[in-house]
């Protein structure tokens, strides 16, 4: 069923096999997909769950719930210091496709963006259409931006630091923990992290990892490390 065409729903939109669709969505399917009533469609609710539905006017019929097999069998958190610009909004969408669970900004001493409330929530929706886009049963979580040094404070996983400069193993020689079933991967600003910042993740438990030899953009670095990981863990 790759032809058809994928929506998110909310939760709660799923009442006694029907899906209560809103004017947005409503205006979605029928101007500018141009389906009719009648016609099929996938619904995701985002937290795992998909269903095959009918377009009927203002809502849809469930037909059958489907199952969709495309996450990785590992949850990668992946931080991100804040670039410039609006390349968070090409991070957020590239690591969805890849496979993310979560990901969380976060603001590093080099860090020259400072998000208004109305960017997290174009993140999300960003996310949202992302995982429409590639087929995936979950929208990754987006937590809303902390500081690097306080959020420290709250990791528990295996978890690495990618680092430009320095002697340190690569990435893809230390992902051999196959029962690992979280990992958390952080990646630096423009500049990379401060020494200050690699020691004090140091002393929280973080590898520090080289995803090679070349000096990668900050919207590059992570598509690399989530494609070792990927190809490290994918079945």
């Amino acid at each position: 069923m790759t032809q058809l065409q994928r929506i998110a729903i909310a939760p709660s939109q799923f009442q006694q096999e029907q899906i209560l669709l809103t004017k947005e969505q409503q205006h979605y399917l029928i101007r500018v997909l141009r389906l009719r009533e009648g016609d099929r469609f996938i619904a995701m609710d985002g937290l795992g769950k998909s269903w095959l539905a009918q377009l009927q006017q203002e809502q849809a019929q469930v037909l059958e719930p489907l199952t969709v097999e495309s996450e990785l069998p590992v949850s990668i958190n992946l931080v991100v210091a804040l670039p410039k610009g609006n390349g968070f909004d090409e991070v957020v969408r590239t690591s969805t496709e890849l496979g993310v669970a979560c990901i969380t900004p976060v603001l590093s001493d080099r860090t020259l963006l400072h998000p208004s409330p109305q960017k997290l929530e174009r993140w999300r929706r960003i996310a949202t259409e992302a995982a429409e886009q590639s087929e995936r049963a979950f929208v990754p979580t987006i937590l809303e931006p902390v500081a690097f040094s306080t959020w420290l404070s709250f990791v528990n996983s295996h978890q690495y630091i990618c680092v430009a400069r320095g002697n340190f193993p690569h990435l893809k020689d230390c992902l051999h923990h196959k029962e690992q079933a979280n990992i958390v991967i952080a990646i630096g600003p423009e500049g990379g992290w401060t020494d200050k910042e690699i020691e004090n993740a140091i002393a929280s438990g973080f590898q520090p990892v080289s995803l090679g030899r070349r000096i990668l953009r900050a919207v590059t670095a992570p598509i690399v490390a989530l494609s070792l990981i990927t190809a490290a863990y994918e079945v």
